[in-house]
């Protein structure tokens, strides 16, 4: 039997005032107050009355003898263990059949106690942690209650909220091999946490036709925002329609079209309806429509909506929606892609929105989020899937003035009907007060971690039940990786701890730590190079670490000069930039003479080279030989689309000219043996006998 620690003062419905008494007998630890989130015990006649410790006081204190001061404690009554007819406690259920009397003693739960309160039914429950009462109990979450009425992971930047969301989703996973997981990645960090079983989509790689968008989301993708443009827009309502008929009418008669013709697929076409169509098309019909117009003043809507069509195709950031050469009818093949059906081994899509154009994310979501519902409603639910929203509150913002009004739309959809069609929702989010209280109303489960703002604390207060309100004392000051879990996924409002990930699983979150950093120095001349690219071109770099200075100290070109015999140092190893090949990469010269490729290779000035003056350019440029100083021909490409070019024998400069590449006959060369390494050093005291051709030279050669 379980020490007694008190007894009932005073019980008013749901609530009860318990007096702790003074009992130095107890082990230690038992006899110290219980904090509050406690669960203590009442035993009754037919069953164990389960209350949570919601308040502590002393309401006079010194006004006692030293030791003998009144303890008080608030406790909720949350439900009760009934008994069998032999007295033994049976299953938790919620709700008291039997309020305890006045003066009944009053314990700690015991450890068999808590696993039965804290205990999930069914086979469909994964652990997430432990509760902080006893770390030997597991924190369980049940997974149908959990996904099929949405879950919400909140908490303050730094708390371990990834880590929480990565760890919830691959428990899951793990009881869950065939399930269907999107997951909106915007800072490109959940990569590594499910590389073992997840489908990684990048800008790189991502498909999404435009001809998928709604007309709502093709009006901000054209316009932008732009005001004054309801003459624009209702010339793109008409002619959206004529093109989708007109490219449904010219396409091949093959199996698959007249197939889908018999199922009803040439029905009425709208200009939401998603049915192909070509630019071209709608580039056609503006040009047939300004043959046709005669007063100047109408002339202008239709010019500035080609304009921008033509601008917006073009563009290298809108590749993965407009730059197919051809436009086929894929919708299947992108839906299996993105939602993974079938599911081949990789049950969650990673999509990484990172390095998409940031005025346009808003519509990507937009589009998923809609494809997810319309999936689950147009299947009857036959495959359930989770859209995983990371950063919600950008997309559902509370001020209906920001944020895109069709993508608060879809993902409320999502919240307030994905359940009866198998899609359910899970919002992550830093800022709860930031969020459509509409969005977060619909969470049925909640992990909530430390939250230090007032706002998001009371919205949270307004929304949870009053046997838990009490755990919420606990927000502000609750440590990394630590959750108030409640709602329909858990069985009891509890504090919890959730287990570590393996650190090869861990999101890419991890604070810069600064004093680590700014003791390294970036020795990559390409380096800010590539930040500039990746700024224009608004993607980002996969990687974008450099060598640590205790690894690799930081030698200055004078010391090199010094030095030329010791090794010189290495650039950091940087990986490529997606989406901006026109950006040379950087190669140590000591590297360069290797057998051509069967790809164009990039410009890649040397980082090692001890001349001081040599200055690498970021991107190659069509210079005059004039101008090339022959201690720079070593940082010229080769070029992959002709036969490797012979080598050239050594000729004085003659007015800075090369001779041997301009006009002077080369005498035949002696070509170095094979097995002889060329290093840094043999180049610098033989510049002239590794010469390579310049890049003006060889892009003449390749032009003819």
């Amino acid at each position: 039997m379980a020490a007694k620690i008190g007894r009932i003062v005073a019980v008013t419905g749901a609530h009860a005032i318990i007096l702790l008494e003074n009992n130095d007998s107890l082990p230690d630890g038992l006899h110290k107050s219980p904090e509050i989130g406690t669960l203590l015990k009442i035993d009754t006649e037919p069953s164990i009355a389960l209350a949570l410790i919601s308040s502590l006081s002393t309401p006079t204190p010194g006004g006692q003898a030293e030791g003998e001061d009144l303890r008080i404690v608030e406790v909720e009554f949350i439900g009760e263990l009934p008994k069998d007819q032999n007295g033994n406690p049976g299953k938790f259920r919620r709700g008291i059949s039997c309020y305890p009397a006045l003066g009944d003693v009053v314990a700690r739960s015991t450890s068999q106690e808590l696993a039965m309160a804290y205990a999930s039914e069914g086979h469909s429950a994964v652990r997430v942690g432990y509760i902080k009462q006893d770390s030997s109990i597991p924190a369980m979450v049940k997974t149908d209650e959990l996904l099929g009425k949405h879950f919400a992971v909140l908490g303050t930047t730094g708390t371990g909220k990834s880590c929480a969301v990565a760890l919830i989703l691959r428990r899951i996973l793990e009881d869950n091999p065939l399930a269907h997981i999107l997951l909106l990645d915007v800072h490109r960090e959940y990569a590594s946490a499910f590389k073992d079983f997840g489908e990684i989509i990048t800008p790189a790689n991502l498909i999404l036709p435009f001809w998928l968008l709604n007309f709502e989301e093709m009006v901000e993708i054209i316009f932008a925002g732009q005001k004054h443009r309801e003459a624009d827009v209702e010339i793109l309502r008409e002619l959206i329609p004529l093109a989708k008929q007109r490219y449904k009418g010219g396409r091949n008669a093959d199996k698959v079209s007249k197939l889908r013709s018999k199922e009803g697929d040439d029905g009425m076409i709208g200009v939401d309806t998603p049915v192909p169509y070509r630019i071209s098309d709608i580039t056609g019909l503006l040009d047939e429509a300004l043959g046709k117009l005669e007063l100047k003043g109408e002339l202008a809507p239709y010019k500035r909506l080609k304009a921008r069509i033509e601008q917006i195709s073009r563009d290298a950031r809108y590749s993965f929606m407009f730059g197919s050469l051809t436009v086929h009818d894929s919708m299947a093949e992108i839906i299996g892609h993105i939602f993974r059906i079938p599911v081949q081994g990789r049950p969650i899509t990673i999509l990484e929105l990172g390095g998409l154009p940031s005025e346009i994310i808003n519509v990507v979501v937009s589009v998923l989020a809609r494809m997810a519902f319309d999936f689950g409603l147009w299947s009857g639910g036959q495959v359930p899937i989770t859209f995983v929203c990371e950063e919600a509150h950008r997309y559902v913002p509370f001020d209906d003035s920001l944020g895109f009004e069709p993508t608060k739309r879809a993902i409320s959809k999502i919240a307030k009907e994905g359940r009866k069609y198998g899609v359910s929702l899970c919002i992550v989010s830093q800022r709860p007060a930031e969020l459509d209280p509409t969005i977060l109303s619909q969470c049925s489960t909640v992990f909530s971690m430390r939250l230090t703002n007032e706002r998001d604390q009371e919205l949270l207060r307004a929304g949870i039940s009053d046997a838990a309100a009490s755990l919420l004392e606990f927000m502000p000051t609750m440590g990394t990786g630590e959750a108030i879990a409640f709602g329909e996924g858990v069985s009891l409002p509890t504090r919890i701890k959730f287990d570590l990930l393996p650190p090869d699983c861990l999101p890419k979150s991890n604070t810069a730590s600064f004093s680590e950093n700014w003791n390294r120095d970036v020795t990559d001349p390409a380096f800010l190079d590539k930040i500039v690219a990746c700024w224009r071109q608004q993607t980002q770099m996969s990687d974008t670490s450099f060598t640590p200075a205790a690894s690799k100290p930081v030698v200055s070109n004078h010391e090199q000069q010094l030095a030329p015999s010791q090794s010189p140092v290495q650039p950091a190893a940087i990986q490529p930039i997606a989406q901006s090949s026109a950006i040379p990469a950087m190669q140590p010269s000591a590297q360069r003479p290797q057998p051509v490729s069967t790809t164009l290779p990039l410009a890649q000035p040397a980082a090692q080279r001890p001349q001081p003056q040599v200055t690498p350019a970021a991107q190659p440029a069509m210079i005059p030989a004039s101008q090339v100083a022959p201690a720079a021909v070593h940082s010229q490409p080769q070029f992959s689309t002709m036969a490797q070019p012979q080598a050239i024998p050594a000729v004085p400069p003659q007015n800075g000219l090369n001779g041997g590449l301009f006009g002077v006959k080369p005498a035949p060369a002696a070509q170095p043996p094979a097995a002889t390494p060329i290093t840094p050093q043999s180049k610098v005291n033989q510049p002239a006998a590794t010469a390579e051709p310049s890049l003006a030279d060889l892009i003449k050669q390749v032009r003819g």
